[in-house]
């Protein structure tokens, strides 16, 4: 993937911020970011941590899910992932799962509908064989700047896609995981710090966080372990599709480290609680955020 960046430290503050750009429809062309952001890091030294595993994950076209994607087959995972629309972007995915020697199966579908969510399930277990890692990572934000502003329209979809859609995956890839299985959830830190311009936003990762904690509970008894991701401000096309283009420029300042964070620098923890370097750990929340500190 070209990096259109003047920079060349993928983790290197970029100096005077972002070119401000905006799409206007997301989830938004990684391909024509600028900077493109690095969800493929070529310096990460794999494991073998997920050797022979098949991990499901959703919204993997670009940004976490593909680093997510990237990352698992390095470490010896098959992918299967599904995407709304940029499948140059999806197509990008399969070339990395690939060019790491695992196999890769991309579903274009709509995950606010219930039935996507078998149609993924389905075609994972038919293609593959078999699921042992769910990762439900999609999501939309919409900036308002008052609740007065947020429609019932923008309301129900944001709920669709970033939490609907999460019970979806679960109930219908449950059938097929077996004792040692993971559960990965993407949340954020505004969960726990909240935004006055997304509010129907935060509310949803707020929710992500107790679907976790609950279901980690319910699923204890089984050998499923259900764990979170909470990260801070990550360079991704929902960034450049959401917010307007002032706001892009100085993404990620604010926060102690002062910068964002590239996509790929999510894809460790993803690993971590995929593998069983994290057996004992479930109903947690890992807040990877650039030094944001949170109250759980």
């Amino acid at each position: 993937m070209e990096n259109k960046s003047t920079y060349q430290n993928p983790t290197e503050k970029p100096p005077g911020g972002f070119p401000p750009q905006h799409q206007h429809i997301q989830p938004g062309s990684q391909q024509q970011m600028n900077p493109v952001p690095v969800t493929d890091y070529a310096g990460y030294k794999a494991g073998g941590k997920l050797t022979g595993r098949v991990a499901v994950i959703t919204g993997a076209d670009s940004g976490i899910g593909q680093a997510a994607a990237s990352i698992f087959a390095k470490e010896g995972a098959d992918v299967v992932f599904c995407y709304y629309s940029e499948k140059e972007d999806a197509d990008e995915t399969v070339k990395l799962v690939q060019s790491a020697g695992r196999r890769c199966v991309a579903v274009k579908c709509d995950l606010k509908e219930e039935r996507s969510a078998k149609q993924v399930v389905d075609c994972a277990v038919q293609e593959l064989g078999k699921i042992d890692i769910l990762v439900n990572n999609i999501a939309v934000q919409y900036p308002q700047n008052s609740i007065l502003d947020i429609t019932a329209e923008q309301l129900n979809t944001t709920f669709a896609t970033n939490i609907f859609s999460y019970f979806y995956m679960t109930k219908a890839v449950l059938p097929y995981l077996k004792e040692g299985a993971s559960i990965i959830n993407t949340t954020s830190v505004t969960a726990y710090k909240g935004s006055p311009t997304l509010i129907d936003y935060s509310s949803t990762k707020g929710a992500i966080v107790a679907f976790t904690r609950s279901l980690a509970l319910s699923l204890a008894k089984n050998g499923i372990r259900v764990n979170a991701v909470a990260p801070g401000p990550v360079w991704t096309p929902l960034i450049i599709s959401s917010f307007p283009q002032e706001d892009v420029a100085k993404f990620g300042q604010d926060v102690p480290l002062g910068r964002a964070a590239q996509p790929f620098e999510m894809g460790p923890t993803y690993v971590y609680l995929a593998s069983d370097d994290s057996a004992y750990v479930t109903g947690q929340v890992l807040h990877v955020n650039g030094g944001t500190i949170t109250d759980a």
